[in-house]
């Protein structure tokens, strides 16, 4: 029996149920541990996968479509920290200071790495496209968030930078995606055959990163540091923030002529919020008695944008595919 339409797919379902789970039973200790490193090798298999399917001319061409990553990088670094001030007067009663204070470094931060490729992929956007400009956002972003926090969100402060991302990166994300790269030539038909298999990488590695990051804001406190109306205040900025933003990288992008597939890559690069950068970064930037109350708005916009972005990549994926996955594969003989 066909489903109905109101009911949503398995994969949102699964994150329902794994957003439930950590809220109920969140990691800690040593499970804590394990789904840390569970979650770092899905993500490392994640980009080996990528980098063994993408051909060396789409490669190329990501990192060479420059008028994409340099709106992705406007609406990073550009497009929220406007947000934050002009909306201020209109949001800032919703919460207490101290969050607004976590809303305006929530919006210097850099995009979110392994959650952006994943939806990308899953959407069927330009994933070339995407490592490039969402790895490259995050590194700018070790130098770039700083200065912002200096000049936007404690303009009588001082910010130190911590360069500990970028090896980071380099590890867990560059790395293996070289070396699948470099053996596509060996296991890129293999993997083209096995195409369930890699969306099942996709899949689950956004279902462990949000069981890790949700597991971690709850047993931070995530519902025990701010009274109910703040808290209530703080969903209704966040979701403010996320569709205006999911909203301006959409019209941006369809306004300056983008096709489908970049379209999606800017969608889901421009308007993401890095989690795995922002906490340590916080760590480093604040005073500690002001982190909690500072990170709060990234945790909860954190869920809030893998939530509805996990729905927004099912809604691209079901288009009608027009073209290969790959642009550049070499069209398929015809039998005589």
């Amino acid at each position: 029996m066909a489903r109905s339409r109101f009911v949503p797919d398995n994969f949102t379902l699964a994150l329902v149920v794994v957003v439930t789970l950590a809220s109920l039973l969140p990691a800690h200790g040593q499970g804590a541990w394990f789904f840390e490193h569970l979650t770092a090798f899905a993500i490392g298999l994640l980009f080996f996968l990528h980098g063994a399917k993408l051909s060396r001319e789409a490669i190329l061409r990501g990192i060479a479509h420059w008028r994409l990553h340099l709106l992705v990088f406007a609406c990073t670094f550009a497009l929220f920290p406007v947000l934050g001030l002009v909306l201020r007067p209109v949001l800032a009663p919703l919460v207490t200071p101290e969050l607004y204070t976590g809303v305006l470094y929530l919006c210097v931060l850099p995009a979110t790495v392994q959650s952006a490729i994943a939806f990308t992929s899953l959407a069927r956007g330009n994933i070339a496209a995407a490592v490039c400009s969402a790895s490259a956002s995050t590194m700018l972003g070790v130098l770039v968030t700083p200065i912002l926090v200096n000049a936007i969100v404690l303009p009588s402060g001082s910010a130190s930078t911590s360069f500990d991302a970028i090896g980071k990166i380099v590890v867990e994300l560059v790395l293996p995606f070289v070396a699948g790269h470099l053996l596509r030539p060996w296991i890129g038909a293999w993997l083209h055959r096995r195409a369930p298999m890699v969306r099942f990488v996709d899949q689950g590695s956004i279902l462990l990163v949000v069981y890790s990051a949700f597991s971690a804001a709850v047993i931070e406190g995530l519902w025990k540091q701010v009274p109910v109306s703040a808290l209530a205040g703080l969903l209704v900025l966040c979701a403010v923030l996320l569709t205006v933003a999911l909203g301006s990288t959409t019209w941006l992008a369809r306004r300056l002529g983008f096709d489908k597939e970049d379209e999606i890559t800017i969608v889901f690069c421009g308007s993401k919020k890095s989690l795995a950068s922002g906490i340590p970064m916080a760590k480093v930037l604040f005073a500690s008695g002001a982190v909690g109350a500072i990170v709060l708005p990234l945790l909860l916009f954190h869920q809030m944008q893998l939530m509805v972005c996990a729905v927004l990549a099912q809604r691209y994926a079901r288009r009608p595919q027009a073209t290969p996955p790959d642009k550049t594969a070499a069209p398929a003989r015809r039998s005589a």
